[in-house]
């Protein structure tokens, strides 16, 4: 079983400075995947046009990630993410090989529903996933319950103000409540109160224990 990432931007062509937006993507991709850099299989990176693709070791892993690459980005820039899960080959080419198989159409079915989902009845949905029809029982079973996690978990994180979002990234890596005030340049105090008004507990705790499933 594989499990790939698809990434695309959100409403690219509006971006008023499309290549601003990319750099700091990439280099949120960037520092996301050096956070976990041991559940990375094929690093996250640029295919063609606004999307990226990787792979990572599980599903819990992918859970983690997206969230990270969500929380890590400015308030300007949002990306939708489609998980996949399933088979991958190689398809050999001059330009070197191409990934290809079950687990990237699910990929791509996933980024599709979380589209259509956005845009009819959870405007907040930014993540979604899909197996292959192929995958056993077990494996629908667990895209199932992530379906529902990631539900929640999006419409958390929508509703976070950029600096929420950044105290929350901070605290799933590890960083104090102390550590956290002095980079943003205000109290402990107001970054414990801004993470309770944010429902950053919930999130964070979330976070820990995908990190010890894989």
């Amino acid at each position: 079983m594989a499990v790939v990432l698809t990434v695309d931007i959100v409403g690219s062509r509006r971006l008023p400075d499309r290549a601003r937006a990319q750099r700091e993507i990439e280099e949120v991709v960037s520092r996301v995947s050096g956070e976990v850099r041991e559940a990375v299989i094929a690093p996250i990176s640029t295919t063609t046009g606004d999307e990226l693709q990787g792979e990572v070791v599980s599903v819990e892993a992918a859970l983690a990630i997206t969230l990270l690459i969500r929380l890590a980005l400015p308030d300007d820039v949002d990306l939708r993410f489609g998980i996949g899960v399933g088979e991958t080959v190689r398809v050999p080419s001059a330009g070197g090989d191409i990934a290809e198989g079950s687990a990237w159409w699910a990929a791509r079915e996933a980024i599709d529903a979380v589209d259509a989902r956005a845009r009819r009845a959870v405007p907040s949905a930014r993540t979604a996933i899909a197996a292959d029809p192929s995958e056993p029982a077990s494996v629908h079973e667990l895209v199932r319950m992530a379906e529902a996690y990631l539900l929640a978990r999006d419409e958390v994180i929508s509703a976070m103000s950029d600096r929420s979002r950044r105290l929350t990234y901070g605290r799933c890596v590890g960083r104090t409540q102390r550590e956290l005030a002095a980079a943003e340049s205000i109290t402990q105090s107001a970054v414990s109160q801004a993470l309770a008004a944010a429902g950053a507990a919930s999130v964070v705790e979330g976070y820990r224990r995908l990190r010890a499933a894989w």
